[in-house]
């Protein structure tokens, strides 16, 4: 530690010893919050960015929220993304834990499983069983690809339509 001696001859707190006490402070706050997750320090998915970016880039830092219902009828693809996007911990619980970091999106377990246990009958995703839980796998990228990017026309296509629809009116 680099101390100064003042008039007095004692020893003062320098400008590193300050920096350090706030960043132990800082540290200790984040530890104490632990348990909220509106605390993080970094997104936990990297679409999280993707959603931002696309968001901010759309509605100029007006609020937007996906409807729960669009998320359903799109959650094969948006699973999809998902499993992709991730590294490692591509297990149901982080996946739901996703469309809630991502989307704000509330989905049961009841919705997602069965959606996950379809894309691996039709050979999307590969399923590695671990001591508790399951893991995802793309098995077909191909596959996953065309399946979004037909998903992606579909709703662009729709999009442009009622913009352009509503513009005759």
């Amino acid at each position: 530690m680099n101390q100064t001696r003042g008039q007095n001859g004692r020893a003062d707190a320098t400008h590193s010893e300050e920096v350090e006490a706030t960043i132990e402070r800082l540290y200790e706050e984040i530890r104490a919050a632990n348990g909220d997750p509106q605390v993080r320090l970094a997104p936990d998915q990297p679409l999280e960015s993707v959603r931002n970016r696309v968001v901010d880039g759309l509605f100029d830092g007006e609020r937007f929220d996906f409807d729960e219902s669009m998320m359903k009828e799109n959650l094969d693809e948006i699973l999809l993304l998902l499993i992709a996007a991730r590294e490692s911990d591509r297990h149901g619980k982080a996946l739901i834990g996703d469309l809630t970091t991502v989307f704000d999106a509330h989905l049961s377990p009841g919705t997602v499983y069965p959606r996950l246990h379809e894309l691996d009958e039709r050979g999307t995703v590969d399923v590695k069983p671990l001591v508790r839980t399951k893991e995802y796998e793309i098995a077909d990228e191909g596959a996953m690809t065309n399946r979004i990017e037909s998903a992606m026309r579909q709703h662009l296509a729709m999009g442009m339509f009622l913009r352009a629809a509503l513009s005759e009116l």
